[in-house]
């Protein structure tokens, strides 16, 4: 009697993992945003200079990509479980020692707690962690891990909004860093236990002639897509860190713009997960170029809407085009590179990416300390979104001409 050859170790127990990993990234990036919507309340404690809170989630986003590619080769040797608990607990710390105020207990807070032994011991050692727990939906899964930051954006800036108007933005840093070690920790001691084995077949060897990608040297391929990464999370981060100040300037409450900000990112939520089929039929370059120009037509509408109806509207926008841009980074990186390589190329792609996220919001806040509002910040943004378009334009038209004539 013939065997099957092939036995999946999914189960229910993956499906069980997936969530509470969802859960533990919302809880990790929630973290970040008190300082997003607490970001005048504290610029008004250094006369006004919204680089210093804006540099801090700068900081935290630098800090969780390079933390990521460290915690990702601990994880391998202690275990996911422990990094997880040690990055709650950081967080927590972190949170605490940004209360002292800024600038440097809350970049210090932020960069090295929060961000690089915090997110970064909780991020990317999950997305490796989980994806070892499934074999045919593996995709569907790491979409959903992924939209944990997205997640964590809609649920807790009106969450935050009220908590500092009540009692402060450093007691709702206390109370939050409190939920995350109470929370977190026994979650990942209950379900962060070892993955089963998966033994999956020997890839096919790879062609030892065969060193380029779409005609191209791959390095050089590859730089282009990490070039366009920065260039594209610049203009990325510039709402998202900014949002709420910038509705403020336009005489909006507090609330309202911590409303709109959760409107974006719960856009960006739901869309991820559409995106993700689409780049499954239409490729990862392509689904770049279309969500990256989407981006640049919402950062130029933010420049002529103020009122609060058509700012609404822009943020949904805004939420709907740039939530399926990195995954499909990720997914071209598959697609063109052998699979032997995404172990250190996918990791170095989402370095850029924070350190894309990490320019924009500091180069917002820092402009606008300069000028007085925000509209140079943005037209900057979309400056750097043209460049990206032109690069991944690029390679997008190499990659069909390649095709058309290979």
């Amino acid at each position: 009697m013939l065997q099957s050859p092939f036995h999946s170790v999914e189960s229910k127990a993956s499906w069980v993992v997936a969530w509470v990993a969802l859960f533990a990234m919302m809880m990790s990036f929630g973290s970040a945003w008190v300082t997003a919507v607490a970001l005048k309340d504290i610029a008004a404690e250094v006369g006004g200079a919204r680089s210093i809170p804006a540099l801090a989630s700068s900081l935290a986003w630098l800090g969780s990509g390079t933390g990521g590619i460290l915690m990702g080769q601990i994880a391998d040797r202690v275990g996911t479980r422990w990094t997880v608990i040690g990055g709650a607990l950081s967080i927590a710390l972190g949170l605490s020692i940004s209360t002292f105020g800024p600038p440097w207990p809350l970049w210090i807070g932020h960069g090295l707690f929060i961000g690089l032994l915090g997110i970064g011991g909780i991020n990317a050692p999950l997305y490796i962690y989980v994806s070892r727990w499934f074999d045919r939906r593996r995709g569907s899964a790491l979409a959903l891990i992924s939209s944990g930051t997205y997640l964590a954006g809609a649920l807790w800036p009106p969450v935050f909004a009220h908590a500092i108007a009540v009692m402060g933005w450093r007691e709702t840093m206390l109370w939050y860093a409190l939920a995350e070690a109470v929370v977190i920790v026994p979650l990942a001691a209950i379900f962060f236990h070892h993955p089963p084995e998966l033994i999956e077949p020997a890839a096919a060897n790879a062609s030892a002639e065969d060193r380029r990608v779409l005609g191209w040297p791959r390095n050089l391929v590859f730089a282009m897509m990490c070039c366009a990464s920065v260039l594209c999370c610049v203009p990325m981060a510039m709402p998202q860190q900014h949002l709420v100040a910038f509705c403020s300037d336009l005489g909006f409450s507090r609330s309202v713009g911590a409303l709109m900000l959760s409107v974006l990112l719960g856009t960006a939520f739901v869309s991820r997960q559409i995106w993700g089929a689409i780049s499954d039929r239409i490729g990862g370059l392509t689904t770049v170029l279309i969500g990256s120009a989407w981006q640049c037509s919402a950062m130029i509408a933010f420049l002529l809407t103020q009122d609060e109806v058509g700012l609404f509207t822009v943020a949904g926008a805004f939420g709907l085009g740039f939530s399926g841009i990195i995954p499909a980074y990720v997914l071209a990186l598959r697609e063109l590179f052998p699979a032997t390589e995404a172990s250190w190329r996918i990791p170095t792609l989402l370095m850029c990416t924070a350190i894309g996220m990490a320019t924009g919001g500091a180069l917002a806040g820092a402009l606008y300390d300069h000028f007085g509002y925000y509209a140079p910040a943005f037209a900057a943004g979309i400056g750097s979104n043209i460049l990206n378009l032109m690069v991944v334009g690029t390679l997008v038209l190499r990659q069909r001409w390649q095709a058309a004539f290979v």
